[in-house]
């Protein structure tokens, strides 16, 4: 028995069970830190957790040439608009020519978010004369905070070129009312005392501190680019998103369970080590889907099925021309290196033209579409790793413990 192999073997087997640990339970580091489960850092999608799905048409005439341009920039402020209401899961895509499709998992206030979301938020200040001072555009930051009296107010500060008109219309309307207009309705009309010259001030007239936390995050976030009409809003029950997924999970667990049974029956040792890699295979997945940041969803889940089907293929296939070579007479270690290489040709072909057909599919297709070629594709680079490389790898250490009996390779 050679004893190297032994220790390669046990530091495998330690590293993979070690790995399969912390990706279920996490693991505490120092202090505050933390590995958290990867159950915890994968981002579940709309139909697993619930939550908001809407459909935006952009309203815009026929012949606009700069359509295109004005969609990724309301795509850009819907996505400012969700970050800041810490709607960091949201996902936002381009559907067809002048829609976007948002969707938002785990919302506890769909319908007040997706008004917010479509709003313009044009905001001005208008001098008595009705002229527009400044806009929203002239603004640099605004923060809700409490004034006198613990009253809810935007707080505000203006950039150097809009500091200096506004600096200028407080000097000539001193002691009269310069209107702030959010999307043309009033929102304050407050006298102006003295003139503001350092490019700060406030904005009263919030009912409660929530709304003025809307209004500084509608100003922040800028003015959309176009008119948007919500033209499809469903709301999805987390029930029904937990029991999916619980349906998924089940398949899936019993699905894999009868492919590795399949395997170890059919394949013996070789499959045996199959059932391994295919263990590895599952951690890289989900370790990449935690690390991209990549949602999981149904057709998601799919994907990756679908890709753990690929992998055993690869490895019967491999397998069989394994058996093969050692029917015809040669020795165990010869047949294992002849049947990887004559399978790998046949297994690269067939990932590959999978992997141009999901790119396809990733690059034309939104939502959960592209959720099934992301995991797919992930779920196929992982799969030939763990089927080529890493299965052979762990073989031949197999065949220095001398376990050179043909039966045990299904021949």
């Amino acid at each position: 028995m050679n004893v190297k192999n032994s220790i390669k073997l046990f530091l495998i087997v330690f590293i993979i069970a070690f790995v399969s640990y912390v990706a279920l339970n996490g693991l505490p580091l120092w202090g505050p830190y933390e590995i958290l489960p990867l159950g915890q850092q994968i981002r579940q999608g709309l139909d697993l957790k619930g939550g908001l799905y809407v459909v935006y048409e952009a309203k815009m005439e026929s012949g606009d040439k700069d359509k295109d341009s004005k969609i990724d920039g309301a795509i850009r402020v819907i996505r400012n608009r969700l970050d800041k209401e810490g709607q960091n899961e949201a996902t936002i895509a381009k559907q067809g020519e002048n829609r976007i499709q948002v969707e938002i998992p785990g919302i506890k206030n769909p319908r007040e978010l997706a008004d917010i979301l479509a709003k313009p938020a044009v905001l001005e200040f208008e001098s008595p004369e009705g002229e527009i001072i400044i806009t929203g555009k002239d603004v640099k930051t605004a923060v809700p905070a409490y004034g006198q009296g613990h009253t809810p107010i935007v707080d505000f500060e203006l950039h150097p070129e809009g500091a200096k008109k506004f600096g200028e219309a407080t000097t000539k309307y001193k002691g009269q009312i310069i209107k702030i207009l959010l999307d043309k309705n009033p929102i304050s009309t407050p006298v102006v005392n003295s003139a503001i010259l350092g490019g700060k001030g406030i904005i009263e007239g919030m009912k409660d501190i929530d709304e003025a936390k809307r209004i500084a995050n509608l100003i922040e976030s800028g003015a959309l680019p176009v008119d948007l009409e919500q033209a499809e809003t469903r709301t999805i029950g987390a029930t029904l998103g937990v029991n999916a997924l619980n349906r998924a999970i089940q398949a899936g667990i019993i699905g894999i369970a009868a492919v590795l049974l399949f395997m170890l029956i059919f394949y013996r040792l070789p499959g045996l080590v199959a059932d391994f890699a295919l263990l590895v295979y599952m951690i890289i997945v989900m370790i990449v889907l935690a690390a991209a940041k990549i949602t999981l969803t149904l057709p998601g889940i799919a994907g990756i099925i679908l890709s753990v089907g690929m992998a055993v293929d690869a490895n019967v296939i491999i397998f069989e021309r394994i058996k093969e070579e050692i029917k015809s007479g040669k020795t165990i270690i010869a047949s294992l290196d002849s049947g990887f290489n004559k399978a790998f040709r046949a297994i690269l072909d067939s990932n590959i033209t999978t992997l141009i057909a999901a790119f396809v599919l990733l690059y034309f297709g939104t939502g959960p579409i592209q959720g099934f070629a992301k995991t797919l594709i992930i779920g196929i680079l992982a799969s030939m790793f763990t089927a080529i490389a890493f299965t052979r790898f762990v073989l031949k250490l197999v065949l220095g413990l001398n376990l050179k009996n043909k039966w045990l390779y299904g021949a």
